[in-house]
Parts: structure tokens; sequence; C-alpha cells
């Protein structure tokens, strides 16, 4: 049986890709590599335990010598590893330009040492920067506006740099911005969800006027599904959601659904190099096949109806784990 090393996933994103793709891709065996850090939770992926298809790895893909043990036995890796946060990257940046320029170079050479027949390297449309209007294609310009687009941007033109010189099968995706259950409560939508629940106002940035692109993760993963089997070697796939909206109009989606007054916004200063607008073209996933399948109203419905279920998972980490500001 084929051997597929997913990296970080435990996280929200890869976790849910690694319960799909098991579905989908019977021939293939996953081995879930993750470092375990504050936002990773093996309880994502606590149904797949014992499952003769499924191997988890505790690991830093920042360790070559770890990192080469695991990718001697496989033929392909999805690599989703990585800091995400950006108000973290503004506090501190070292963790990000450590795990996402280090960590993805290592995982090149190991990678280019045993021949890996596949790389999807997983990005952000972040890396591209603030766009007034139209949309940004897979040529336009790298542009990061802060420390965590800049550092994933850098592990961009490391894959690109890769596939050039070694002529290896690398393909990078370029997500939207990824919302959906069981998400780490410091990203806006569960945060804003979860302090709702919890009688708490919600820390708007400014007066919410920037635009972002929304998509469902389990949209994303079926588009990642997709670049995996039909990508071609050295290509960018943009996979935009559809769902451009203000961070205002998100937020007043967010209070009718909780049945909350808009006296529970509470208006915050903007962060540094904050972006205005992310907006991306998606005609080349588009050609693979690819179409959403939930829009934002759903796709919302859906997330606050599993954070009122599910108290008892947020509740720990938003109290241990990090501080809302």
């Amino acid at each position: 049986m084929k051997k597929v090393l997913i990296t970080g996933g435990c996280g929200f994103i890869g976790s849910n890709f690694i319960k799909g793709f098991i579905q989908s891709h019977p021939e293939w065996k996953i081995i879930n590599f993750d470092k375990l850090t504050y936002c990773g939770n093996r309880a994502y992926t606590k149904e797949l335990e014992g499952n003769q298809r499924y191997e988890f790895v505790h690991g830093d893909i920042c360790d070559g010598g770890v990192v080469n043990m695991v990718v001697e036995d496989v033929e392909a890796i999805i690599h989703f590893a990585a800091e995400t946060h950006v108000d973290r990257s503004i506090d501190s940046a070292d963790d990000f330009l450590h795990t996402n320029i280090f960590g993805t170079r290592t995982l090149l050479e190991s990678a280019k040492r045993f021949d890996i027949k596949r790389f999807i390297h997983i990005s952000s449309d972040e890396v591209y920067g603030s766009i007034e209007k139209g949309f940004v294609s897979e040529d336009s310009p790298l542009q990061p506006n802060n420390p965590y687009s800049a550092s994933k941007a850098a592990s961009d033109l490391l894959v690109r740099a890769y596939w050039r010189t070694y002529q290896m099968p690398l393909v990078i995706v370029r997500s939207s911005n990824n919302y959906g259950p069981n998400q780490f409560p410091e990203k806006v939508i569960p945060l804003f969800i979860t302090n709702l629940l919890e009688g708490k106002k919600v820390p708007l940035y400014a007066k919410g006027e920037n635009r972002r692109d929304w998509i469902f993760v389990q949209d994303n993963c079926r588009a990642i599904e997709m670049v995996f089997d039909k990508g071609e070697p050295g290509g960018v796939y943009n996979i935009p959601g559809g769902q451009e909206t203000s961070n205002v109009d998100l937020t007043k989606r967010i209070l009718k659904l909780l049945g909350k007054s808009e006296d529970m916004i509470q208006e915050v200063n903007d962060r540094p190099g904050h972006d205005f607008r992310y907006a991306m073209e998606g005609k080349k996933i588009q050609n693979l096949g690819f179409r959403p399948q939930y829009d934002l109203n759903q796709g919302l419905e859906l997330t606050v109806q599993w954070y009122r279920e599910n108290i008892q998972w947020w509740q720990p980490l938003k109290r241990d784990k990090f501080t809302v500001k």
C-alpha cells in the first residue's frame, strides 16, 4: 500500500483533510506527523486510532533526523504544518520564521533525498498582500505585509526554487480563509462565536471594513485532494471560496445566528499592517473540477451549531492556552 506523509495533521485543516482523504483514497495509508503545539490536538483524529491505514508520529518538521526516518518510507507529502496566526506573528516572529521557512526547507531536503513522487505545499492567499479591487491570479507578485505572510511567502519561494533547481514534483496551493467546526478559538470566527456564547463582546478591529474571502474547511480539503490527484508539478493553485465579505458583515451574521444585538460589538484598535482585502481568482482549480458546496450562511450555521454543542472542548482551550485581548 502506498503511504502519504501529512504534516500538521492534528491541526484544524490537516485533521479535516485526513478524515476525508482516508475515505476517498483507499489505496493510501496516512502517516500523520505533528508536533502537537498549542493548536494541535490528537483528539481531532481520535476516530482513526486503530485504523490500519492510519498512523500518528509525534515529531517536529525542523528535526531533520526524525523527518528523514518518516519520509524514507513514504511516496508523497502533503505539507500543512505551519504557524498561522497573524497577531501572534506580530508579537513575536521567531516561531513563524523557524517553522514555516526552516521546517519547509527540512522537508524539501528530505523529499529530494528520498525521491518523493508528490509534494503538495499548503499556503495562503495572504502571501499576495492586500488588493483594492479585482482578483489576484497565481502569477501575481507576492507582497506579504506581516511576519506570518512573509514567512509563508518565503516558504513558497523555497518550494518553487526546489522545483526549478532539482526538477522535484512540487505543487503549491493557496487557500482563502478557512472556517468550520473544531477550529482553534483564537481565530476570528470561533473567537466571536465562543465569546458570544460566554456572554462576552466581540473585539472588532477598527470599524470592520476590511474584507476577506471565506471557504468552508471541507470545501478546501476537497480542492486540495483534486490538486493531489491532478495538479501539475511546478504549478500553483488558488482555492478561493467565492464568499467575500467585510469583517463587520461577517460579525453581524454571527450575531444574528446567536440571537445577539449589535451592542455586543466592541471596536478595538486596528492591528499593525492590517491588510484591507484579499481576493483570488480560481480558474485553475475550477478547471480541475472544483466548485464550493457551502455558501457562507450555510457554513456559519453549521459552525455555530458545532460550538454550541461542544462547549466542553473549547472552554478549556480559551482558559488555558491563550488570552483573549
